[in-house]
């Protein structure tokens, strides 16, 4: 007696599955598109002879069991069972007599929610009976590049379409395509609107238009996860999450599929991919986007080594800045930022700059550098945090007052001045990139007293530039001006 398996048993349950639909065809073949970078993949499916269906036997050969832990089988009844697949209306094309034919390529409906659109497949001898069969659902768990992303559906017609000059949909016989994004680092600030270019084209260059798909999306870095961005086919455009009503497809020149983010973000800053997908080909392009910035240390009110990771993220925030990446810190460290205290960065590390190599700051042995404590438990450590700051559309000013205020008569004034008392990240950028420079200390949003300094002397502190503070001193006492930000 021959042994029967899991994967067995389910290849049988999907035929019966099948034979209750009353389908037997000899067998048909499928070809999908990549999907996200992914390899081609080609499987073919074969239903067995007309003998083992007389014996009640099913067999499937050439299926890659791609799923972990699970036959393609099994994912294959999971797939006709899913209660999310609804199926578009078949096309009219007749097929040719004695053979299974796909449907035409066309854009499936962006469907609400979860659910996936799928194109059926028919069988000429259930077509004079009036039945169109979902039978392409049998390979859903052996394939894991579908040719579809995100509500769109695209793929070419298995032999390819002539276009006239050699060339068919998704063959390429030596033709290659090329996208171009530029090598260099684009910077803008905060609420400006800025273009990231991509252009492509093919070697040797092709006598008539082909049909494209384009994707962008931003890649995952430093514990950020990947985010979609914008899928467009032909005049359709679809966008993803925060980037929904501020970025669109720029094509004013040909083969331009280059991005547009308006009101740019503080989040918006990485590195963005741009892929061209013609049929069974696609290349890609990077385009790095920086946001002109500063990175300052911060602490706690209570005091040093304070905050977990959750909490310097809000206390960042809170600022008018985010928590900064290891890319910033070594920048500023590059810049000669020089800090003792160790504090969070993005990636949930904790790491400090030197550069000038002393004690207690890991020795006078060690060479100046960006010092590293490596990833901290999220809520159990505690540290201070680097914080990242962007260029302002406003102003920052110290107001001008007859006499020294408390906190809260400094908040008040403000608001009287048709202003609001400014916060730390937004007096650091008016000291980085406006050159803001007053040796009085002024009330901050976070109750902190400081002041900025541009062109040091001797009055005002150390001679080297930079915001001087005075802690969090009671916030009853009247010694200090405030520090006004009026948006534009």
């Amino acid at each position: 007696m021959t042994a029967s398996t899991p994967g067995h048993s389910l290849h049988r349950a999907a035929c019966q599955m099948l034979r209750r639909l009353g389908w037997s065809p000899a067998g048909m073949g499928w070809s999908p598109g990549k999907s996200g970078g992914r390899p081609n993949l080609s499987h073919l499916l074969r239903l067995g002879p007309a003998q083992g269906r007389e014996r009640g036997v099913c067999s499937f050969k050439g299926l890659a069991r791609r799923e972990r832990g699970g036959s393609s089988a099994a994912a294959s009844l999971r797939a006709i069972q899913d209660p999310r697949v609804r199926l578009l209306p078949p096309t009219r094309s007749a097929p040719q007599p004695g053979a299974l034919e796909p449907s035409r390529s066309r854009l499936g409906t962006l469907a609400p929610g979860p659910s996936l659109a799928w194109t059926p497949w028919r069988c000429p001898a259930h077509d004079a009976m009036g039945l169109r069969l979902p039978i392409p659902l049998l390979l859903l768990g052996c394939v894991s590049g579908l040719p579809f992303y995100n509500g769109f559906y695209y793929s070419n017609r298995a032999n390819g379409r002539n276009l006239g000059n050699g060339y068919s949909d998704g063959i390429f016989n030596g033709v290659k395509l090329v996208v171009e994004t530029p090598e260099e680092t684009l910077f803008s600030h905060r609420g400006a609107n800025v273009t990231l270019p991509c252009r492509y084209h093919y070697e040797p260059a092709l006598a008539s238009p082909r049909p494209v798909r384009i994707k962008w999306w931003k890649l995952s870095e430093n514990g950020v996860p990947e985010q979609d961005v914008l899928v467009a086919i032909g005049l359709r455009q679809r966008t993803f999450g925060d980037y929904r009503g501020r970025v669109h497809l720029r094509q004013d020149r040909v083969r331009e599929v280059s991005l547009e983010i308006r009101d740019l973000r503080l989040e918006d800053y990485g590195r963005y991919r741009c892929e061209v997908i013609d049929g069974l080909e696609d290349e890609s392009g990077l385009v790095e986007l920086e946001l002109r910035g500063v990175v300052f240390p911060y602490q706690h009110p209570q005091g040093r080594y304070k905050f977990n990771f959750h909490e310097a993220q809000q206390a960042c925030e809170e600022q008018d800045a985010v928590v900064a990446s290891f890319e910033q810190l070594f920048r500023a460290w590059e810049e000669g930022l020089d800090w003792c205290n160790a504090g969070w960065l993005q990636d949930a590390s904790v790491q400090y700059p030197i550069t000038q190599a002393r004690h207690p700051c890991g020795g006078p042995g060690l060479a100046p550098g960006v010092r590293s404590y490596g990833p901290r438990h999220h809520r159990l450590h505690r540290y201070d945090v680097f914080c990242f700051a962007v260029a302002l559309r406003g102003q920052v000013y110290y107001l001008e007052h007859p006499e020294k205020l408390t906190l809260t008569e400094a908040r008040e004034a403000c608001r009287e001045d048709g202003a609001q008392i400014a916060k730390v990240g937004q007096l650091f950028a008016a000291w980085k990139f406006r050159g803001l420079d007053r040796c009085d200390a002024g009330w901050l949003a976070d109750g902190s007293a400081r002041y900025p300094v541009a062109h040091p002397r001797s009055n005002c502190g150390t001679l080297e530039p930079g915001v001087r503070s005075f802690g969090f001193p009671d916030p009853h006492s009247r010694k200090y001006g405030v520090y006004c930000y009026r948006p534009r």
